[in-house]
């Protein structure tokens, strides 16, 4: 065997090795998903006795789900979190698409420290002013309000959103700008035009930030925790107890909670991985 057909073999066997490693961890990420799904259609003796089976004819049961609908306004829920999150995503893509294109296309003093600056409010947690942010929401009145929510997931979703597209805003050749000056495009128009060529990574900011936005329980308790504006993630805590849980229901909810985020992962996966990588090395 000479030196050609070894590295052959070693590169084969790497690959091997490569897609083994990432089957591994998707089956380790996707393992607890799968157990909360499958055990929401189950009855509660199944759940315990049986987790990691699948729903048979003796233990499948929708009691969890009637439990919800009956117990819970699942879908008024449903409708506060999409609010929140299309409200949030719309702030976070033009805001930060305007402040990413600023950056990018002026010179001006102070031009690197707000690059840092919104660098570290990745780094940061907002979570650390929560009583400062809570005591300016009483004195703004919006305590309660799914404004409230839009607000602080926009300020909790820029820093990333401007990481990713500066950098696009980067790759963007000037003759492309420059064509479009002599042709007459105002700022605003040469800002669109912008827009269309880092439409991947506004698509890749935008899948990005649905997770934390959705998932999110703190901040719906800390500043919108009446009925009317309750999201998904909070109503779920309902069937929760300190002594005792409604299992079937409380995985139920969750597994309702997982689907719009599910979907929307299936449309935008192309873009997640290759907006961060594209945004963070080629910048």
């Amino acid at each position: 065997m000479n030196e050609n057909e070894r590295a052959r073999i070693y590169t084969a066997l790497a690959k091997v090795l490569k897609h083994l490693i990432l089957i591994f961890s998707s089956l380790l990420a996707l393992f607890p998903v799968l157990i909360v799904v499958l055990n929401s259609f189950k009855a509660r003796l199944a759940i315990f006795k049986t987790p990691y089976s699948l729903p048979s004819k003796e233990s499948f049961d929708l009691v969890g789900y009637r439990t919800v609908f009956a117990r819970s306004n699942f879908l008024l829920y449903y409708k506060n979190s999409l609010l929140v999150m299309l409200g949030a995503l719309v702030l976070i893509l033009i805001l930060g698409s305007l402040v990413s294109f600023a950056l990018t296309e002026y010179q001006f003093k102070g031009a690197s420290f707000f690059s840092v600056y919104f660098i570290l409010g990745m780094i940061i947690p907002i979570r650390l002013g929560s009583v400062g942010i809570l005591k300016i929401m009483m004195a703004l009145k919006l305590t309660n309000t799914l404004w409230s929510l839009i607000l602080i997931y926009a300020v909790a979703g820029m820093p990333l959103a401007i990481f990713i597209m500066t950098n696009f805003f980067r790759q963007i050749p000037r003759d492309i700008k420059e064509a479009a000056k002599l042709d007459g495009a105002s700022e605003l128009q040469i800002y669109l035009i912008c827009l269309k060529v880092i439409s991947p990574a506004i698509a890749s900011v935008a899948a990005l930030s649905v997770s934390p936005i959705w998932n999110d329980i703190w901040w719906p308790l800390v500043l919108a925790s009446k009925e009317n504006v309750v999201t998904v993630t909070l109503g779920a805590q309902q069937f929760v107890g300190q002594f005792s849980s409604d299992w079937n229901a409380l995985l139920a909810a969750l597994s309702m909670a997982m689907v719009p985020l599910i979907i929307l992962y299936i449309v935008f996966s192309k873009y997640v991985i290759s907006g961060m990588v594209e945004g963070a090395v080629k910048g």
